[in-house]
């Protein structure tokens, strides 16, 4: 995988010259194949849909058929569509796909009216749409196939050297084993002053002087560099210099993490690269929309799983004496208090054995593995989240949105501090980045840190994007008790 190169400036030893790893080249072959099959099933369903047989007429779409395969993996490769750092996280893979079909439906549409080519506008409108919507849905099934080897297996992983602080390199460790479908795992870290040990299990091998010797002797691919003084704007471009022997990707975590890709853009003033951040948009027309979108998604549900709720709410009157629905108070935007409705999960004693149960809860959250006020049929309700299908009334109602953090109880609002308090600021959701990262396995402060990224990055797409892994998250039960 790597080969070494001698010399390099100063006299010293170059850094071995990184090949691309194995399972990157393999991935990007199989994309690139899945991409031309794709555009001739696309090119032939237009024929057939268009014409419906083949005739003299029809030989000219038939040859543009056969060679749209290798101009649209040409116009993706041209767009970039196959670069390395997209391969498994991000919409940018996604966006340059659409792109490049839009791109090329505009083309041949101006060109064949600049031409003035006779062109069946039917085949065009079918066959570059349909290229790319088949695209985009093969590109996903290979992400995720990718994220399940990565999360299984611990396969088409990148080796990641850390350069930070303990702490930060630390809490970088726990992030990329807690989601190790984004593919980054840390093999070795260099601190300030050396130091000596371990860091959740990743040693310690240099200080900031001696990231390039580390990368060649662990084999990494990678280098992660954390907020820190000590690297400023000269010794981070003489490390990139030191990298760049060797072709090793070099990333930088700025100080505001929680902070998303729209809301930062590099503005360069007087010479100087400045991170401009945006303030997160919490009034206006996004949230109007936002609204209405959770309203007629809330109504629409409600009406299709209309029988599915009927059956539940007899199951839950069978399952024992109590009401079908469970009402509490919570506290949602600005602190506005209301009541949340849940399908009944627990006996009627739950409240009064609540007191005796307090010493197992995780801190602030009251959230215990195998609650004995659980009945039967709770613990499969809440597996699945089905006794929270009430709370689509909560969100016709305004009290909730379909998408935002954990709705609170008032006695864990009255001991918040004034950081957490930053999540009252918009409506609690019905599941939220708390829901698809592990549920009721977070702990207290894993839970407030994913709320407030959401807070400060929410948008319709990102509200749409947890909807659709909300999906998985409820089907594969974890975290949920």
């Amino acid at each position: 995988m790597f080969a070494i190169v001698a010399g390099g400036p100063g006299g010293r030893a170059a850094a071995p010259a990184r090949v691309t790893p194995v399972w990157t080249a393999r991935y990007r072959f199989r994309a690139a194949v899945c991409d031309m099959l794709c555009a001739l099933l696309a090119g032939a369903v237009a024929v057939v849909v268009r014409f419906g047989e083949v005739t003299p007429y029809t030989t000219p779409y038939v040859a543009a058929s056969a060679v749209l395969p290798v101009v649209w993996v040409a116009a993706l490769g041209l767009n970039r569509a196959y670069e390395a750092r997209l391969i498994g996280v991000g919409q940018e893979e996604f966006r340059r796909i659409a792109q490049c079909a839009f791109t090329l439906l505009a083309g041949v549409a101006i060109a064949a009216y600049v031409t003035r080519t006779d062109l069946a506008r039917g085949y065009v409108v079918i066959t570059l749409p349909l290229t790319g919507a088949l695209t985009l849905g093969v590109r996903y099934g290979l992400r995720r196939r990718l994220h399940r080897r990565r999360a299984s297996r611990g396969e088409c992983m990148r080796r990641v050297v850390a350069v930070g602080h303990r702490r930060a390199v630390a809490d970088l460790v726990t992030r990329f084993r807690r989601e190790r479908y984004h593919g980054m795992e840390v093999v070795a870290a260099c601190l300030p002053g050396h130091g000596e040990g371990a860091i959740a299990d990743v040693p310690v091998l240099g200080d900031f002087t001696d990231v390039a010797l580390v990368v060649e002797q662990v084999r990494a691919d990678t280098v992660a560099v954390l907020a820190c003084p000590e690297l400023d704007g000269p010794a981070l471009r003489r490390l990139a210099w030191r990298l760049e022997r060797s072709r090793t990707d070099l990333v930088v975590a700025p100080a505001l993490m929680e902070v998303a890709g729209p809301r930062t853009a590099i503005r360069p003033v007087a010479g100087l690269p400045l991170l401009h951040v945006e303030h997160p948009e919490l009034t206006g027309v996004r949230r109007l929309m936002k609204n209405a979108f959770d309203r007629i998604v809330a109504a629409v549900v409600l009406v299709a799983l209309a029988p599915l709720l009927a059956v539940l709410a007899a199951a839950v009157r069978a399952g024992g004496p109590g009401p079908v629905l469970f009402r509490q108070t919570r506290v949602g935007r600005d602190g506005a208090e209301f009541t949340i409705l849940k399908f009944r999960t627990m006996g009627q004693d739950a409240e009064r054995r609540k007191i005796e149960l307090a010493s197992d809860a995780d801190g602030m959250l009251f959230k215990i593995r195998c609650d004995p006020r659980v009945t039967p049929l709770g613990a499969r309700l809440r597996r699945y989240s089905l006794d929270e299908l009430p709370q689509l009334i909560n969100v016709l109602r305004g009290d909730m949105s379909l998408v935002g953090p954990r709705p609170p109880l008032p006695e864990e609002v009255a001991r918040y501090g004034d950081d957490v308090r930053r999540r009252l600021v918009v409506r609690p959701g019905m599941t939220g980045l708390w829901q698809v990262n592990g549920r009721s396995d977070l702990s207290w402060e894993e839970s407030v840190r994913l709320d407030l990224r959401y807070v400060e990055n929410w948008s319709l797409m990102l509200d749409l994007q947890i909807l659709w892994k909300t999906w998985s998250a409820v089907m594969s039960g974890a975290g949920a008790y």
